[in-house]
């Protein structure tokens, strides 16, 4: 990675250090949209693999047909200062294993492509990830700002985004950036806490409470974020963010966890739904809220939403069984 200096008028390119595969790194966009191979992206796609990226003018610039074609073509996400591991590179482009996001497919975590500007190596900030507090981002998005009275935004940030803590104030909180130095943001946006661990068990209505934040939020296949989410990135993300770690994908999702008779469900409960009547190959999930209703995010033509799952045709007819993830 480049970056550029000036000085008396003239510009200087200064070298960064280089990311060498096996080495961790971290994320250094706000959002990191992960591809199945490099470098097979549409021109469309730009705001969504430059470093900054622009996500709102990404999937609002978008038509139904356009987001469709992002199925199968994408894999995963990550967040702005997440963790991740170089498997391989090809030219701009290298292949990483996401941290925290469990899958049978590598034991490092969620593998998939990704452009290498989007990546720092980090040392300071991931020495300060190991130090300090850190602070978790508990609204859909939220913006980092330049001063510490948030006049000067800076970069908005997704949910469940999480930062070292620098400094607290009484309305804001000084926190460490992978590549841009220390940012502020409101107290408002976050919760801080000094560990994985510390972040308090959750029962059912924290955890509906906390999806019902993306009511109406755009189906993104592959999303992680309050930018997006696909089905499994919506309760993959929403457990991550009360300190539970679930598998990324749905079909992994259903083999987790305590199975739970569909006369006991509870709140919080993941309902699964599959092919051949729900006998088949698992397809989807939802997140049971009570009353025979579901949260979930279903399909690129939808919105996170709530509906009566057992009189649904269609879901009825393809469930598949429930698991429980909370104690």
């Amino acid at each position: 990675m480049t970056s550029i200096v000036l000085l008396l008028g003239f510009s200087f390119p200064i070298e960064t250090q280089a990311i060498e595969t096996g080495e961790t790194a971290f994320v250094d966009v706000s959002v990191a949209t992960l591809w199945s191979e490099p470098d097979g992206t549409r021109p469309i796609d730009s705001p969504s693999i430059e470093n900054p990226v622009d996500m709102w003018e990404w999937t609002r610039g978008m038509s139904y047909e356009q987001k469709l074609w992002l199925v199968g073509n994408l894999q995963t996400q990550a967040l702005y200062g997440q963790e991740v591991t170089i498997l391989e590179e090809e030219g701009d482009w290298v292949k990483v294993a996401v941290h925290g996001q469990p899958t049978p497919k590598n034991d490092l975590g969620y593998p998939a492509w990704m452009p290498k500007v989007q990546l720092e190596n980090g040392k300071s900030f991931a020495s300060l990830r190991e130090n300090k507090n850190f602070a978790m981002v508990t609204s859909p998005t939220t913006w980092l700002y330049d001063d510490k009275h948030q006049v000067n935004k800076f970069k908005e940030i997704s949910f469940n985004t999480r930062l070292p803590v620098v400094t607290e104030k009484k309305d804001t909180v000084l926190v460490a950036t992978p590549s841009d130095g220390k940012k502020w943001i409101s107290t408002d946006a976050i919760s801080i806490y000094s560990s994985e661990e510390d972040i308090p068990e959750p029962d059912g209505d924290d955890l509906v409470d906390t999806g019902a934040k993306f009511l109406g939020l755009p189906y993104l296949w592959a999303g992680t974020s309050g930018f997006g989410f696909d089905c499994s990135g919506f309760t993959h993300t929403i457990f991550k963010a009360h300190g539970i770690t679930i598998p990324r994908d749905s079909s992994v999702q259903a083999t987790h966890g305590t199975p739970v008779a569909r006369d006991e469900l509870q709140k919080g409960d993941l309902l699964f739904f599959a092919y051949n009547e729900g006998e088949g190959s698992v397809h989807h999930v939802g997140m049971y809220i009570g009353d025979g209703k579901m949260m979930h995010s279903p399909n690129t033509a939808s919105t996170v939403e709530i509906i009566d799952v057992f009189e649904s045709d269609y879901y009825s007819s393809e469930y598949a069984g429930a698991r429980r993830y909370l104690d």
